[in-house]
């Protein structure tokens, strides 16, 4: 399958990359050859197995919840490590 210019092009453009025209005919072949290898997938026969999503037959794990209060020292150990602001624990802003 051969990949236009403009098609690269947009590609390029997505992957935010500044390509040469070298560049940008050397990845069309590239590409391309890619895409013919892909193509090959469609001739394989799937009509008799079943979809899957994994293979490995292994699961989720999933433990409860449970709450374990800390103890006034570990609490207060804990907290005299970050710097309060009106009795809250003052953290950097996330957001800009």
């Amino acid at each position: 399958m051969q990949l236009t210019k403009e098609e690269i092009q947009h590609i390029a453009e997505l992957s935010r990359l500044n390509l040469s025209a070298e560049e940008e005919e050397k990845y069309r072949n590239q590409l391309g050859s890619i895409l013919d290898y892909v193509k090959m997938l469609d001739e394989v026969k799937t009509d008799k197995v079943m979809p899957t999503a994994q293979v490995s037959g292994l699961m989720d794990v999933f433990r409860e919840d449970t709450v374990k209060p800390w103890n006034q020292e570990e609490a207060e150990a804990s907290l005299s490590q970050s710097e309060r602001e009106n009795g809250n624990v003052k953290v950097k802003r996330v957001l800009q």
